[in-house]
């Protein structure tokens, strides 16, 4: 083996010493811009807002428990919207509700047509009648819907306070939005509607969801929804025996379906959430129906699913057919959409990104980036810059009866969004 050549030494010392000087410009970038977080954050007017919400926290929890025990099911959020109007009025906001009943509150900034958005749900996945009363456990306040979006609702309406505390002036206007539609077959009606009337002036969105302060959800993950009905001729259990069932079809049609590979990458996941049908236990039903989410970190994976799932309930009602000796057409399947998220992801680079680690380290945080799926599709989808983010505390149990939340140091969550919001927007001079 020869030896290198001078000038291919040069050429590698040269570009060592590149890279050593991008890396020493970086360093110094993060540096002054988590010093200038500090300086933010030790500013007069921050530095109220920051006091208050370290002293409020008993405040905080209490709007939290009375936002969560007025029941809010999909598409009838109307009486917890109201509740989270009057706190927003409270706290000086503008604040109106919208034709879908999104409760917008707006703190204008020297700029009007430059938009920060923080939004937060308002519907839980849980049924009329579903009892919300919040129980305490020691810490742990439980309750469906306590952290699935009690949490992030509570969190708005925290930093809204702090900032009305605070006196202080954004160059930018702030609005906080509690949304409707974002679980199940709401489909994301009230962020699409957030998004279409603000448009170009949203500079950024931040979905809080939840309480973990740890995941950053950067990456916005599609999914489908669809309702699939089988129908047939029904008849009695004895008399009718060899009549084809649509529970049955649909049951073989799941067995087939939960054969398909689902990849470990890109992410890739289904749930078969609801399945109704038949009048009586001695009556071979007329219909049945199964309701089905599929999601993916990519939209060709998802429509992979897609195809495959239809092609198992199709088989799954060849089969009943056959088995029962029954004429073709015996059986009649229908699939409707329920609903679909579009796929999305930030920039890693993304200035967004850089803002909430900077307050991340400021706050002594560990967080990282993930996928999920969120109000932040919608902007992501759109192009325009948006991310997920908890609002501090703990919590477990989501989308179950038995969902908790445990506010023990909540207060660095809200500080977190707190800081968020004003770097974004920035002090008026």
């Amino acid at each position: 083996m020869t030896a290198p050549s001078r000038p291919r030494r040069a050429n590698r010392v040269k570009l060592a010493a590149f890279c050593g000087i991008v890396l020493c410009m970086a360093a110094i970038s993060s540096r002054a811009t988590q010093q200038a977080i500090a300086r933010l954050a030790h500013s007069p007017a921050c530095a109220l807002g920051l006091d208050w919400l370290d002293k409020n926290g008993a405040w905080v929890t209490e709007q939290h428990i009375h936002l969560v025990e007025i029941p809010a099911p999909a598409f009838n959020e109307a009486p917890r919207a109201e509740f989270l109007k009057q706190l927003f009025e409270s706290t000086g906001l503008h604040v109106r509700t919208d034709s879908v009943g999104n409760v917008i509150a707006e703190r204008p900034g020297a700029d009007a047509n430059s938009v920060i958005l923080f939004a937060a749900h308002l519907d839980t996945v849980f049924p009329a009648g579903t009892d919300v009363h919040v129980n305490r456990e020691d810490d742990l306040l439980k309750a469906p819907g306590i952290g699935d979006d009690g949490a992030g609702l509570a969190s708005l309406v925290a930093v809204a306070r702090a900032l009305s505390e605070s006196r202080v002036r954004t160059a930018k206007t702030l609005v906080f939005a509690g949304d409707v539609g974002e679980e199940g077959e709401g489909n994301l009606r009230g962020i699409k509607a957030l998004a279409e009337s603000y448009g170009s002036r949203l500079a950024a969105v931040i979905a809080v969801d939840g309480a973990s302060t740890m995941p950053i959800t950067t990456q916005g993950v599609a999914s489908r929804r669809f309702e699939v009905t089988v129908t047939g001729p029904g008849g009695h259990s004895w008399a009718d025996f060899d009549a084809p069932n649509p529970i049955t079809a649909i049951s073989r049609g799941i067995v087939r379906f939960s054969s398909v590979r689902i990849p470990a990458s890109p992410r890739t996941t289904y749930n078969f959430g609801v399945i109704e049908g038949g009048t009586s236990v001695n009556s071979i039903p007329a219909s049945a129906s199964l309701k089905v989410d599929l999601r993916s970190e990519e939209e060709s994976e998802l429509a992979r699913l897609e195809t495959a799932l239809r092609d198992a309930m199709d088989a799954g009602a060849r089969d009943e057919i056959s088995a029962t000796h029954s004429t073709p057409g015996a059986l009649q399947l229908n699939f409707r959409s329920l609903g679909a998220r579009p796929a999305g992801k930030l920039p890693a680079d993304s200035p967004l990104l850089a803002t909430v680690l900077d307050v991340d380290a400021y706050l002594g945080i560990s967080s990282r980036p993930e996928s999920g799926s969120t109000d932040a599709n919608i902007p992501l989808a759109l192009g325009i810059p948006a991310l997920a983010v908890g609002g501090g505390g703990k919590a477990g149990g989501a989308h179950t009866l038995g969902e908790w939340f445990d506010p023990t140091d909540r207060e660095l969550g809200l500080k977190r969004l707190y800081l968020i919001a004003l770097a974004l927007a920035g002090l008026q001079q």
